[in-house]
């Protein structure tokens, strides 16, 4: 790890109309079109962008395989690393999407229904390509086992993951997964708040502190975001190596230079080149 923290657009994609679009919405429901995703992706590699995420958000849901296409003319246009996530359950489809010109590969559903996947992914191509996506929400019923942590408001409850993009919640301690993860080979944790994402509260504190506690590799935040504040706020005091976000940029609410110049006055390491 570093002490240099990034910064990365989060391209949530779905076909609407016949035709791959960055969506965005609440607590994964709701979604609205955003712009297309090559555009979006030139343009935070001309903002500064340290790297992407682009995702596939229906494609375990919808028993289909990740939009290649769109990975490779998104590769052709942009030159800084990026990551695509969303139906990729094997090892064949890893490299395929590495071959379409991606850098990392990030796993989720599949990691949870076959976690073997996640070592032999790691062996194939190297753990530092391999990202495990753990969606999460707060669940205040007590389970046997499952760590549970003190939330803002004093209330207690342990983190639960949910698959399927946030359509089923699993009975799995996510803080428990994300060592697990870890074990197996994963190079990093793209870890996103259920309970904030879209609502512009910031990000999930206690979770992100959790995860970032337990494990060793890079913690990437997610879910929530709505301004700078609430990037610092998750590295200064959740720890988190990363900070994700999508409709502020998608927006035009604030730049990636801005987020980053932000970050930098506030005592933060970030790369502005």
């Amino acid at each position: 790890m570093t002490d240099t923290k990034r910064i990365i657009p989060c391209l949530d994609v779905k076909v609407v109309d016949s035709v791959p679009s960055v969506v965005k919405g609440v607590k994964f429901v709701d979604l609205k079109k955003q712009g297309d995703p090559v555009e979006l992706a030139v343009r935070y590699d001309r903002e500064g962008a340290d790297e992407l995420v682009f995702l596939d958000i229906t494609a375990s849901s919808e028993g289909r395989k990740t939009m290649v296409d769109v990975v490779r003319r998104t590769a052709r246009e942009v030159s800084i690393p990026f990551a695509v996530g969303g139906g990729i359950g094997t090892v064949e489809g890893v490299v395929e999407i590495l071959d379409a010109g991606a850098d990392k590969v990030g796993i989720n559903t599949a990691a949870i229904k076959d976690p073997d996947l996640v070592r032999r992914a790691a062996k194939a191509v190297g753990s530092d390509r391999i990202t495990v996506a753990i969606d999460a929400k707060r669940n205040p019923v007590p389970r046997e086992g499952a760590e549970v942590f003190s939330l803002e408001d004093g209330t207690r409850a342990w983190f639960e993951v949910v698959i399927y993009g946030g359509r089923k919640a699993i009975d799995l301690d996510a803080v428990a997964w994300a060592r697990r993860v870890e074990d197996l080979g994963a190079g990093e944790i793209l870890l996103t708040s259920m309970d904030r994402d879209g609502t512009n509260d910031g990000y999930d504190i206690p979770l992100t502190r959790a995860v970032a506690q337990a494990v060793n590799i890079p913690v990437i935040a997610s879910g929530g975001a709505a301004s700078p504040q609430h990037m610092l706020q998750a590295f200064q005091e959740a720890g988190a190596d990363a900070a994700l976000a999508a409709g502020i940029f998608h927006r035009g609410e604030f730049t990636v230079g801005e987020a980053k110049e932000y970050l930098r006055s506030h005592g933060i390491r970030v790369n502005l080149d």
